[in-house]
């Protein structure tokens, strides 16, 4: 009421003292939009009173912090600091409540910090302060923005509260944006002399000392900083550092770490070193390659491989074809005994860069390195079996995929399976000159090696030669099945036919000559280059019958007896019988039964004979008397009448007549015929 008075008086003495007393009365009375009428007209004032704007600027400063307009608060603030800062003080002192002053220092903290961060945008301005352009608005949109601003600023906070940290850094940081990096440090080592510990006090002087060329003092610093273990407090110190400044930081961590690592390899020092490349990888903005594959190695030797892959996943981010990011992930794969992405990530390296991969292998201890070159073999391997089995034409890719891997599976370990490999690709793309060339390069013109005169007679099928390609692939059919049902897949379908035929006709020759062993492997190069033919699968069944590896024969019968459709019967007796002969062998004597019962069926005259021969027919009848005695035993009449009377057809022996008869008293009431 007394402003009320005084302001509608004739005399206009200290109008604007009067509207800026009003306005803070309006303000503690809650009516903020009086309030801010009197401090705007204050501002805006055409010869404004320095003394009464001060009081106007913090008075709306007040209002916008309510309104949410922080940004706006500091630029008043600034701006009235910018003035006259004891007069600020003391008006923050005389007019702002106890309650209030907190959150207004708070929030000019946070706006001075954020200012010179170069977070806040501007633009953004209220609808009066962008009205008109005169009197003081004029001054507020000079340098209020600028560090000069920001000291002013923590100026007031430190005069404020002279024990708050936070305002003697945010003054620190404003003296290093103006280039006052003495006063700086004076500023913040009075601080640290207060809090040892304080680690954002400790970031801005190690980059100071840095700066100066105090190496020494500044690793000390950092490495206080590494112990106190919080690397957080050098974001926001990094938005304030200059570009030139935070290269420097980066070039010293980096620098720092490596010295580190090529000293003692502890798991200290290398967790210092891992802070260091921390610290340079902030400094560079979160991506610098060369610090986060040093770091990721790190972190795989103190055994954190999931973190080690985090770090190789950066780099691969931003280079998908990174050559040490893949093998070194690959790397760490392997040390997690993941074989599927160890494999893809080293074939992915190779790929880009065998050069540089190789050695990177070659450098891994013997284990680790056997089983890198073993994964890749295997891969390879099923790679192009499975090509080589669906009979389609590889692609070019995939093709020079396997290339890439096998040259460089013959350069880590020079073993005669991965020269076998590489040779099998080749062959698989068509270069056989150049297979033949790398063979004989690396087992010479006559090999000894099983495996490898093996390729070398499919190599010369190409010139027609069938005789000489069947006695290294029969020696290979006696070690490897598989690796010769492989590399058949390189050999037409005519030259299969005539190897087949050839092999056939010296394992009978070897047969004839007793020399089983030798002889089964022409009879099994003969079944696969005919693919499973009957005919062969019977000659190498009666070879191993000689053997008597009767298990592996009678699997070789069973596929002929499946087989069974447009034969005669009398060559399906002699099958039967076959079958019948191995089961006894092996002790299956009730499957050896049916298989001579139907053999009998079929042909009788034949399989009459062949029993005479083998096992005897004495011999068999007992074993079918045997099985009918335990199917009557069984109560099974039928079954044992059945095999009873096949028995008497083979031999009339006195113990199955004995049976029959009893058969059929047993039976005399059931219908046996």
């Amino acid at each position: 009421d007394m402003c009320e008075q005084l302001l509608t008086a004739e005399q206009s003495t200290y109008h604007n003292t009067l509207l800026a007393l009003r306005g803070f009365c309006c303000l503690h009375a809650q009516n903020h939009h009086g309030a801010l009428q009197d401090f705007q007209r204050v501002i805006e004032h055409e010869s404004p009173h320095p003394s009464s704007c001060i009081k106007a600027l913090c008075g709306r400063g007040l209002i916008r912090i309510s309104g949410g307009s922080n940004y706006l608060t500091a630029l008043d603030y600034i701006t009235a600091c910018q003035l006259k800062l004891d007069e600020t003080i003391f008006t923050i002192k005389s007019y702002v409540p106890w309650n209030q002053r907190g959150l207004l220092l708070k929030v000019l903290q946070e706006e001075g910090q954020m200012m010179l961060q170069k977070k806040r945008y501007p633009g953004g301005s209220s609808v009066s302060f962008q009205k008109k352009q005169t009197g003081l608005c004029t001054f507020l949109t000079l340098k209020s923005r600028d560090a000069p601003g920001v000291f002013q600023l923590a100026s007031l906070l430190v005069e404020l509260d002279s024990s708050d940290e936070a305002s003697r850094i945010l003054c620190a940081d404003a003296l290093y944006q103006m280039g006052r990096g003495e006063e700086a440090q004076e500023m913040l080592s009075l601080a640290l002399s207060r809090n040892p510990q304080r680690a954002p006090v400790l970031a801005r002087l190690a980059l100071l000392q840095l700066k100066r060329g105090f190496v020494y003092d500044g690793n000390q610093l950092l490495r206080r900083l590494i112990r106190i273990g919080d690397s957080s407090c050098l974001l926001p110190v990094l938005d304030i550092f200059q570009d030139e400044d935070r290269e420097l930081l980066q070039s010293h961590c980096r620098w720092r770490a490596l010295a580190i690592l090529k000293g003692k390899q502890e798991a200290a020092a290398i967790k210092e070193a891992i802070a260091h490349l921390s610290f340079a990888i902030l400094a560079a903005g979160g991506y610098a390659e060369d610090c986060l594959l040093t770091r990721a190695r790190c972190y795989g030797r103190l055994g954190q491989m999931k973190t080690a892959i985090f770090d190789f996943n950066a780099v691969l981010k931003e280079d998908p074809r990174n050559v040490q990011a893949l093998s070194g992930r690959g790397f760490v794969h392997l040390a997690l005994r993941q074989q599927k992405e160890a494999v893809q990530d080293l074939i992915s390296a190779l790929k880009v860069e065998a050069g540089a991969v190789i050695p990177a292998i070659l450098s891994l201890k013997p284990e680790a390195q056997g089983l890198v070159t073993g994964w890749l073999l295997q891969h390879g391997r099923a790679t192009l079996s499975e090509l080589m089995a669906t009979k389609e034409v590889p692609g070019e890719e995939t093709l020079r995929d396997l290339l890439t891997v096998a040259k460089a599976l013959t350069k880590t370990c020079r073993t005669a399976q991965h020269h076998i490999f590489y040779t099998d690709v080749l062959m698989a793309n068509g270069e056989h000159q150049e297979a033949l060339k790398h063979l004989q390069e690396a087992f010479g013109r006559c090999p000894a090696e099983d495996f490898a005169r093996a390729r070398l007679a499919v190599l010369q099928l190409q010139s027609r030669n069938v005789a000489g390609a069947a006695a290294p692939l029969s020696a290979l059919a006696r070690r490897d099945e598989k690796d010769l049902a492989f590399l058949l897949n390189f050999v037409d379908t005519k030259h299969q036919q005539h190897l087949a035929q050839a092999a056939a006709q010296e394992g009978k020759v070897l047969m004839k000559g007793h020399d089983h062993q030798q002889a089964l492997g022409y009879h099994s190069l003969a079944v696969l280059a005919s693919r499973a033919s009957p005919r062969y699968l019977r000659h190498r069944a009666a070879c191993l019958m000689h053997l008597k590896k009767y298990e592996k024969a009678l699997k070789d019968m069973e596929k002929v007896i499946q087989g069974h459709g447009c034969n005669s019967p009398k060559t399906q007796a002699g099958d039967h019988c076959c079958q019948g002969f191995l089961l006894l062998a092996l002790a299956r004597e009730e499957a050896a039964v049916q298989h001579y019962m139907q053999a009998l069926q079929l042909d009788e005259p034949l399989a009459l004979g062949t029993i005479t021969e083998c096992p005897g027919r004495e011999s068999l009848t007992k074993t079918f008397h045997k099985i009918a005695q335990d199917n009557f035993e069984k109560q099974r009449y039928e079954e044992a009448w059945k095999i009873t009377d096949y028995g008497l057809k083979i031999d009339k022996s006195s113990e199955l007549q004995k049976l029959k008869a009893r058969l059929k008293r047993e039976a005399s009431s059931c219908s046996i015929h």
